[in-house]
């Protein structure tokens, strides 16, 4: 943890503790306050009311403070004010929440050291149907949502069940967000919203309209009324970064081997390959006049080279347009019925450029020069390839995210307290590549590399802006898809594969009903009886199909008939990759369609082997008890969960020419039962503590459910599902203590402990398969999850948030969180859990006063284990820190100008394999500056 965090958050602490302190002197906390002038408003009582971020921040701490459960909450400050431009972001500010910036902005949540996806978001209480633009590697088919997607506008409450309840829907490992909505009679009639705004990115050096709007109308008897809302916004991302395809050893690559008789590298127990000597001990270089600096030869046989570095260039268009509405209607005092509606539109169109090498595979026998500095080969030079040295591909994806949602809700109350809640709804969600445009091509320029922790540097001997330096594939091979020849005016195609169409369409689609009932009694303690029961049924499907490119004659890029252009100057500036292959040949991405388009193209074909459907069917009954006596209260009682999964996919069978996928289908289903007991105890009027064990399930992911296979014929790796896993299973323990000194204070410590089961690990083996590139067997590195590993969390939460004087106000908080896993990597070191960070931070210091109001927020998270990547690589992220900034005067009762800043600080995000020596990402994503006017009344 950086010293600059550990002094702003204890100072920050400490300040809170000793401000809510020195206010309490003479006052409960039930106590009016007098608070800022200026940005309060006395109503016709002549009490005080305090509105805005105050507002925003007391309402928060009520409903916590009333919870039985351990929750934590965030509130809007006014209708379409939410404190930040996006959902997650707001999220990242609450103790135990983080998020992961790699695309600048936050999209998935991580709570209490667990992975976003293995928590869950409820929208007003049921799930929602979640698909993904098809770019972001941790993505597939998950079970958390993309928040980016939500317009912030729209919501009203976000509360975060860091402790479940029996009523609360199960799935969630970390924790359950639940975001609350507006309803129509609980506005007042005739409200309106209404802001326009203007924001801009210093990376990508664009700028973009957003807008949004609501009305709300409800009759003067107030039984009958209707919401609608519309947000549109756009943003332009222009992100480029340096990333390290894994490492490897450099004994194969560099060195000759032994054979035998079918010139097969033999290979050692271990499984590595038995090197040539020469008289004097050391192994034989392919190239012997290259030479080795920094050890022995032996050294660099032992030693790890990156894999393959690339120089990533990536444009992409946020589009997002959304439309709900709400309607109800009360035809008895005591039922209410309500129905609404949520349709969102995404457009994420994005172009993928990657001028990248793979040293040891491509140029190992024609190394020059090697450096070994930790047994890592942090430098090395080569001369020109004999096939090819660099590869561009570019990728230009048209994907476009369609959420729709309909709910039905029928509420009850009767005189006595009794509630009958009978709640349906459908929602269907598509997203996905559709299609993606993929073409390459080739050089065999001389090139060097170097790099450190935080740096890269690729020079090539020649120009590598040059077209007339890149080539398309010359490798003509037998045409086939899947096993299946490609044929071209009747007759099988042999043709080199210059790149193809991939359509993979994700749709989730989910369907649920139930009802919840709340009795009340008056036996002992006890003062409500909840039961309920729910049915849903979730499908999760993903429809591949693909057209192949090819050409019979391999031809230069400058002879293709396309314009052609150059990677933009200073694109990589601040990112840590240098020499001239931050500017490389660039196509525009009309160029590659057309170039796609002209060639030979196989037909439109269904992709059996890539192509799944998993359909979950699940049936849940809860009953709960609440109590409440002598300052105890809280809630006891469980929930029994049956789970059905149908999993189809195909099979595509191991040391075959050609292999035809096989469909499959596996069915399998288990009954859990899952115990929860919530206490909180007022010790005080002021201080609370808090006790919670619960049992709790959170479901795999719908991709690692289906054993597809997708191999890569270029990095020689590859993935593929299980359908025989069972869900991960975890005992949770809260205990936390809560002061409210005064109103709009709150100084709160929390403990927690998760002791994981049944923890989904990931498994690599080697295993050999047809490369359709290449025309024969070769052998892959295939990631596999299996159950079977287990994990324990435990950490510390410290918040606190106070109205300090003349308008200023702070919240801070601090996570400690430390985990241990029987999971390890492939050197058999143990694993992190996944977006689990040692400690985070965040520091919010706010002034509101009269018509002004600003917020600074400050957010710090240290490293973190993300994933396994290529060849086993132990993802980390380096430290992250972000600072935003946000300010708004209203210009009069009814108008608001708004500022936001994010990113100030411009970080780089850094990613490396287990140790900073060996990177594997850096990427800059910049500034994003927001400008709006919002009218309400």
């Amino acid at each position: 943890m950086s010293f600059r965090s550990i002094i702003l958050t204890a100072t920050a602490l400490a300040g809170i503790q000793g401000t809510a302190f020195a206010q309490t002197s003479g006052q409960t906390a039930d106590a009016p306050t007098q608070t800022a002038p200026g940005s309060d408003q006395s109503d016709s009582s002549g009490d005080v009311v305090v509105t805005g971020i105050r507002s925003s921040l007391r309402n928060a701490i009520n409903v916590k403070r009333e919870a039985n459960a351990v929750v934590d909450v965030i509130t809007a400050e006014d209708v379409g004010k939410f404190p930040d431009r996006n959902v997650a972001e707001s999220l990242s500010h609450i103790p135990g929440v983080s998020i992961d910036r790699r695309f600048g902005e936050g999209e998935k949540v991580a709570i209490l050291g667990t992975d976003p996806a293995l928590n869950r978001m409820l929208l007003d209480g049921h799930a929602l149907a979640s698909a993904d633009w098809g770019g972001n590697d941790n993505d597939p088919s998950s079970r958390t949502f993309n928040y980016s997607l939500l317009a912030p506008e729209l919501v009203d409450r976000l509360e975060v069940y860091k402790s479940p309840e029996p009523r609360i829907e199960e799935g969630s490992l970390g924790g359950t967000v639940i975001v609350r909505t507006r309803r129509p009679l609980d506005l007042a009639p005739n409200s309106v919203f209404a802001s326009g705004g203007y924001s801009y990115n210093d990376r990508s050096e664009k700028g973009n309209v957003r807008a949004s709007g609501l009305y709300s109308w409800h009759n003067q008897a107030d039984n009958f009324g209707f919401l609608v809302a519309a947000t549109y916004d756009r943003q332009s991302l222009t992100r480029a970064g340096v990333e390290f395809f894994g490492y490897e050893r450099g004994d194969e690559r560099f060195f000759q081997t032994q054979k035998n008789a079918k010139d097969e590298t033999l290979r050692g127990a271990d499984g590595r390959p038995l090197l040539i000597y020469d008289a004097g001990g050391q192994p034989l270089l392919k190239n012997t006049n290259a030479t080795v600096t920094g050890g022995t030869r032996q050294d660099l046989a032992n030693a790890y080279l990156p894999f393959g570095i690339n120089y990533a260039y990536f444009q992409q268009t946020r589009e997002r347009a959304s439309v709900s509405g709400t309607i109800q209607y009360r035809p008895a005092d005591n039922l209410t019925l309500t129905l609404n509606g949520l349709h969102i539109d995404g457009n994420y169109n994005n172009y993928s450029q990657s001028m990248y090498t793979i040293p040891g595979a491509w140029t190992g026998d024609v190394l020059q020069t090697a450096n070994v500095s930790n047994g890592t080969v942090n430098s090395a030079s080569f001369g020109a390839a004999n096939s090819q040295s660099s590869q561009l591909d570019t990728l230009v994806r048209k994907t476009k995210l369609k959420t729709d949602n309909l709910n039905f809700f029928a509420d009850w109350e009767g005189d006595d307290g009794a509630k009958v809640s009978f709640a349906g709804g459908w929602s269907r969600a598509v997203g996905g590549r559709n299609p993606e445009y993929l073409f390459n091509v080739q050089t065999r320029l001389p090139f060097s590399y170097a790099f450190g922790p935080k740096s890269a540097t690729v020079n090539y001997v020649g120009d590598p802006t040059n077209p007339a330096n890149y080539f398309t594939n010359p490798n003509n091979n037998a045409a086939t898809i899947e096993g299946r020849p490609v044929i071209v005016n009747g007759q099988p195609l042999n043709a080199a594969q210059i790149g193809g169409l991939d359509y993979s369409v994700t749709t989730d689609r989910d369907i649920y009903g139930g009802y919840d009932a709340t009795i009340p009694v008056e036996f002992g303690p006890f003062t409500q009886i909840l039961l309920g029961s729910r049915v849903t049924d979730h499908v999760n499907r993903l429809d591949a199909r693909g057209i192949n490119t090819y050409m019979t004659t391999s031809m230069t890029a400058d002879k293709l008939g396309v314009p052609t252009l150059v990677t933009p100057g200073g694109v990589f500036d601040g990112t840590g990759g240098s020499g001239n292959a931050t500017q490389y040949l660039n196509l525009p991405d009309q160029a590659v369609i057309d170039i796609l388009s002209k060639a030979i193209n196989s037909p439109l074909v269904n992709k059996i082997g890539a192509s799944t459907r998993v359909r979950e069917t699940v049936m849940a009954s809860y009953v709960q008890a609440n109590f409440d006596q002598g300052g105890l209260r809280g809630n006891i009682g469980g929930r029994l969960v049956y789970t059905r999964d149908q999993s189809r996919y195909a099979v595509t069978q191991s040391n075959l020419t050609n292999p035809v996928p096989v469909p499959t289908t596996t069915t399998t289903d288990y009954l859990k039962f899952l115990p929860s007991v919530n206490l909180a105890y007022s010790i005080s009027p002021q201080v609370i503590v808090r006790g919670a064990v619960a049992r709790v399930i959170s479901r795999p992911r719908y991709e690692d459910l289906a054993a597809s296979l997708s191999l890569n014929n270029v990095t020689l790796d590859g993935g593929g599902g299980n359908p025989n896993l069972k869900p991960y299973e975890s005992t949770n323990y809260e205990l936390t203590a809560e002061w409210y000194p005064r109103a709009g204070s709150l100084v709160a410590v929390e403990l927690f402990r998760r002791d994981i089961s049944n923890y989904i690990i990931n498994t690599r083996t080697n295993a050999v398969y047809f490369n359709t590139l290449a025309g024969a067997l070769t052998t892959y590195n295939i990631n596999q999850p299996i159950n079977g590993g287990k994990a324990k969390v435990n950490g510390a939460l410290i918040s606190g948030q106070t109205e300090i004087w003349g308008g200023f106000g702070i919240q801070a908080n601090y996570s400690y969180q430390d985990s241990s896993t029987s999971s390890v990597d492939t050197t058999g070191a143990a694993l992190n859990l996944p977006y689990l960070s040692r400690h985070t931070v965040n520091v919010i210091p706010y002034f509101e006063s009269g018509i002004f109001q600003a917020r600074l927020s400050y957010n710090y998270r240290s490293s973190y284990f993300r994933t396994i990547g290529r060849l086993g690589s132990r993802e980390m992220v380096a430290p992250y820190s972000q600072l935003d900034f946000s300010a708004g005067v209203n210009l009069s009762k009814e108008i608001t100008l708004t500022f936001n800043a994010q990113n100030l600080l411009d970080e780089t995000y850094y990613q490396y394999n287990a140790t900073p020596d060996r990177p594997t990402a850096f990427y800059k994503n910049g500034r994003t500056y927001s400008a709006a006017v919002a009218v309400r009344f």
